[in-house]
């Protein structure tokens, strides 16, 4: 059975989806706030941070995929450069270092103007194109910060790795 056809005809919140997916899967997570939930997902580098929130005035469910990152500060030029270069391979969401914190941090926005709601389907894509990205990228930047590569050479295993597999 496909996710959506539990919920055909039925009004559902975007966060109550959300939670529906993440218990489908079988993923940690905490209910935060009504229009809020973390979840922990297990990748094959490391577990993501997933938090997704809801804005009624936006008509937005807003994803962001998080994982830890300490780079040195004389590295963080090196790592924006290549956040730029990541960010123009990738149609939806984007890539963001957020230093105060150490973490790196993969944004995405699911509009849903007028009104419309969102389907499993939409919901599971949107959390597995975090996951994907952030698994997809995260040798790179290891490589970057902890190998002595440059952006140019270490986003090279990203893309070696995407045109790689069948």
């Amino acid at each position: 059975m496909a996710l959506t056809e539990q919920f055909i005809g039925e009004d559902m919140h975007p966060i109550d989806l959300v939670e529906y997916i993440a218990e489908h899967h079988q993923w940690d997570f905490d209910r935060i706030a009504e229009d809020q939930i973390a979840m922990a997902v297990e990748g094959q580098w490391r577990t993501y941070t997933l938090t997704l929130a809801w804005s009624e005035q936006e008509e937005a469910l807003r994803l962001i995929c998080t994982f830890e990152m300490e780079p040195p500060k004389d590295k963080l030029p090196a790592i924006y450069e290549m956040l730029n270069a990541i960010n123009d391979q990738i149609w939806s969401g984007s890539f963001t270092f957020w230093e105060e914190q150490n973490l790196m941090v993969f944004r995405y926005g699911l509009l849903l103007a007028g009104g419309q709601d969102a389907s499993a389907e939409q919901v599971d894509m949107m959390i597995g194109a975090a996951v994907a990205n952030a698994e997809r990228y995260y040798p790179a930047m290891q490589l970057l910060v902890w190998g002595g590569r440059t952006p140019q050479d270490a986003i090279q295993v990203a893309i070696a790795e995407a045109f790689g597999r069948a």
